[in-house]
């Protein structure tokens, strides 16, 4: 599967990205806007996606900060993107489908320990969590059927990535994984572990990806060749190739989200946007869409002590959930 107007886009030739280490993407980046520059506010994809799909989400998450309840689907999902990271610290002999099944398990004991609260997804039955983890193996077999991991040696992993704009929107978020040719071209990937999207609707699928492209671009100075989507729910591969022009674009779209995003700040309206997306959220009790009405804004304090709300999204450590 690929996306794109034009030509089609070539297969990105896995056997040479080999040996490549994580030092070959690092151009001088002396006239591109700086990470360390002032920042008014910042946007992951994921919040990005959810003011676009839903303004009061938006709001619940950012501005709220309402606690979700864990699922078994993102459990999942996170345990799989650990083990594809972890898969590649192995030599690559050793990078089979055989030890990357082993690996389910530990890594489920290691994401309990660290949130104990996960352990309550299988209170009452053993066999519910031995499907479970039944399910991670077949989406580890399934990354296996499109890409050979000993032919690779990724350049980053789980790497994070944040760059100012010129306006002072900062544009942030985890990267699954960079792959650097011997060429130099750079290959963007992530990994989903849901299906492939629809016919016509690859392009909202691909936002993510742009959003990372651009980021790497203001940041290193080179636009990524390929952009990447690993989808294992079923096994496909969803493909783009970026150029500058497509980024910049992704840049006004931003810029212009972010403006929206501001509006709705200064005005307090957080408006519902119902959709299938709401079958999903744990929030339907006090939105509005649903009879329910939203808690009374959340304030912050400017340095001379006024009160305001605040939309600003704060740099953390990543929630695979978000970015499934």
């Amino acid at each position: 599967m690929s996306l794109g107007a034009g030509t089609p886009i070539p297969s990105y030739p896995s056997p040479s990205l080999a040996g490549m280490s994580a030092t070959a993407f690092c151009p001088a980046t002396a006239d591109l806007p700086s990470a360390s520059a002032t920042s008014l506010g910042s946007l992951s994809p994921s919040r990005a996606s959810d003011f676009l799909s839903c303004p009061l989400r938006y709001r619940f998450r950012v501005i709220d900060k309402l606690p979700e309840r864990p699922s078994p689907a993102a459990a999942r999902g996170t345990v799989v993107h650990a083990v594809l990271e972890r898969l590649f610290d192995l030599p690559a002999e050793q990078r089979n489908l055989a030890t990357a099944a082993a690996m389910v398990e530990p890594e489920w004991l290691r994401l309990v320990e660290a949130d104990p609260e996960l352990g309550e997804l299988f209170p009452d039955s053993a066999g519910d969590l031995a499907e479970w983890l039944r399910e991670a193996g077949e989406l580890l077999d399934r990354y296996f059927t499109l890409e050979d991991p000993r032919r690779l040696e990724p350049a980053e992993r789980e790497v994070y990535v944040e760059t100012v704009l010129a306006s002072g929107l900062a544009l942030r978020g985890y990267i699954d994984r960079v792959d650097v040719a011997s060429t130099g071209d750079v290959r963007v990937v992530d990994y989903k572990t849901g299906r492939a999207p629809r016919e016509g609707f690859e392009a909202r699928a691909m936002f993510q990806m742009r959003f990372y492209a651009l980021v790497l671009w203001r940041l290193r100075g080179q636009v990524p060749r390929m952009l990447q989507l690993l989808y294992l729910g079923s096994g496909e591969v969803l493909r783009y190739q970026p150029d500058e022009a497509d980024l910049r674009a992704t840049e006004r779209k931003l810029e212009a989200l972010w403006a929206a995003i501001r509006r709705a700040e200064e005005s307090g309206d957080w408006r519902p946007s119902p959709s299938r997306l709401c079958e999903w959220c744990d929030h339907q009790s006090i939105c509005p869409a649903f009879g329910g009405t939203p808690p009374p804004l959340p304030a912050r304090a400017e340095p001379d002590g006024t009160k305001v709300a605040a939309p600003f999204e704060a740099p953390s450590p990543r929630a695979p959930a978000d970015e499934m």
